[in-house]
């Protein structure tokens, strides 16, 4: 009997939507970049940046489609392989994609002020914080999983679908906040997104660590299920944070306004944008 309460014998049309939004998402950004080459040849737009974008548009397919979707409604285990790839990995792809630096270099003058007005507004620099996103990407693990409410989203798929929004947006935005290399008005120094990367690490590792014991933990599942799924999430979790920390080495670059302060030498001229 599934451990679920989802209708495992559903229509391919299930599948189409997701499969729809994933395309038109790929194509867009395909589109952007197309453009911003264009309007720059110079400057360009990576092609690793494309990749990347490209790879979490993959990653996501692979969580939200066939096979492991139907896995993910009828096993814990791929409901915690699907949450891994939707909540951590395919953020990451995303994010290093740098798409508001895209979108910066192909809107009009007017709508690229717009946007980085709505950027550096008082919400987007609370949503921003690092606590915030936190708490929103793994503090929500524990309500998830120690709660009734993992079992209510199983048991509705508007909710479950809603879960599935909430591990992919929370995840770009702790990924954004640690290694994004898009711009961010409030974003503090490497050390201290270190510290906020081994917080997430360790909550991983407990929550997991939890779940594994079976300690308050509410999951209607068999109980091997529930324990390989702490396992998946447990290691899972590991290489993905690692990932996320290679990245904001790769992505980290000294402070030129602090340099230019302390060589005298320096002459002051406007640097043109990334």
């Amino acid at each position: 009997m599934p451990a679920h309460g989802h209708d495992t014998g559903s229509s391919p049309l299930e599948w189409l939507l997701p499969a729809l939004v994933l395309l038109a998402a790929a194509s867009a950004y395909l589109l952007l970049a197309r453009r911003a080459r264009h309007r720059n040849p110079a400057l360009g737009w990576s092609r690793w940046r494309t990749t990347s974008f490209l790879t979490g548009i993959a990653l996501l397919g692979a969580a939200l489609l066939p096979p492991v979707a139907p896995f993910a409604h009828e096993d814990f285990r791929g409901h915690m392989a699907q949450h891994m790839l939707i909540g951590m990995y395919a953020p990451l792809a995303l994010v290093l994609a740098a798409p508001v630096t895209l979108l910066l270099r192909t809107l009009p003058a007017a709508r690229g002020r717009q946007l980085t007005a709505v950027l550096h507004s008082s919400p987007a620099r609370v949503i921003a914080h690092p606590v915030i996103a936190l708490a929103l990407s793994t503090g929500s693990l524990a309500v998830l999983y120690f709660t009734p409410l993992y079992n209510a989203t199983m048991d509705n798929p508007a909710a479950h679908w809603l879960l599935h929004a909430h591990f992919l947006l929370s995840g770009c935005l702790f990924a954004y906040v640690i290694a994004g290399p898009d711009p961010a008005p409030s974003r503090p120094g490497v050390r201290a997104r270190l510290v906020y990367l081994g917080v997430a690490i360790a909550a991983h590792a407990v929550i997991s660590q939890l779940m594994y014991g079976g300690f308050w933990v509410d999951i209607h599942a068999p109980i091997y299920q529930v324990q390989a799924g702490a396992e998946i999430m447990y290691y899972g979790g590991d290489i993905a944070e690692l990932l996320l920390a290679a990245a904001l080495v790769a992505t980290w670059r000294p402070d030129r306004h602090r340099q230019s302060t302390h060589s005298p030498a320096a002459p002051r001229q406007m640097s043109a944008p990334a």
